[in-house]
């Protein structure tokens, strides 16, 4: 009887180890983490914002309303209520990229003005903010692309088999993917009218 119950056992053990419990759960942490980042990075732009529009406010004035629509496409961002358990609804996933897609148009357009200014060009202050901002960019590209590999890699796992009787069994679903609303509007550069 002591060796049919190891051997049992020992069956048991290998029926496991290939059900892609284990996987399932390293892959949604590895998702978890990557949103982390994808939040952190986004954050890093929104505080930066404050101290470009102020440096630009000081030799642009006549460029009100682009400044009050930085300071207004930040202030949505800000309103959506999202953390770190947001990817997983997918509403909150659209409207998350929404506003920050406004802030990167914004953003665009504000440093599209900031080439008629020779003078602000040549401050230190608004060239170091100009490329904290450009490397904060490439950190969200970054950090973008993890999450959505991450997630490649979770909902691939969730829909093979047999990890997929296990995503089932334990209620693991598919996670939505981080995407752009537009993607022809952001293929399309800034238009900018000085005409007024």
């Amino acid at each position: 009887m002591p060796r049919l119950f190891q051997a049992g056992l020992l069956g048991l053990a290998l029926l496991l180890s290939g059900c892609g419990y284990n996987a399932l759960q390293g892959q949604d942490e590895a998702i978890k983490a990557s949103w982390a980042e994808v939040l952190n990075q986004y954050q890093r732009r929104a505080d930066l914002v404050p101290n470009l529009v102020a440096t630009v406010k000081g030799y642009a004035q006549q460029e009100q309303d682009v400044l009050v629509q930085v300071t207004e496409a930040r202030a949505r961002v800000g309103s959506v209520n999202i953390n770190a358990g947001s990817f997983e609804d997918e509403a909150a996933l659209k409207q998350f990229a929404s506003a920050q897609g406004e802030l990167s148009s914004a953003l665009s357009r504000l440093l599209v003005v900031s080439e008629n200014y020779p003078q602000l060009k040549s401050d230190t202050l608004f060239r170091d903010l100009q490329a904290q901002l450009e490397g904060t960019e490439n950190r969200i590209t970054v950090a973008r692309n993890r999450y959505i590999e991450s997630v490649q890699v979770y909902n691939t796992t969730v829909r093979s088999f047999p990890t997929n009787l296990t995503a089932m069994a334990t209620g693991a679903k598919v996670k939505p993917s981080f995407t752009v609303e537009n993607e022809k509007a952001i293929a399309e550069p800034p238009k900018v009218d000085f005409g007024k």
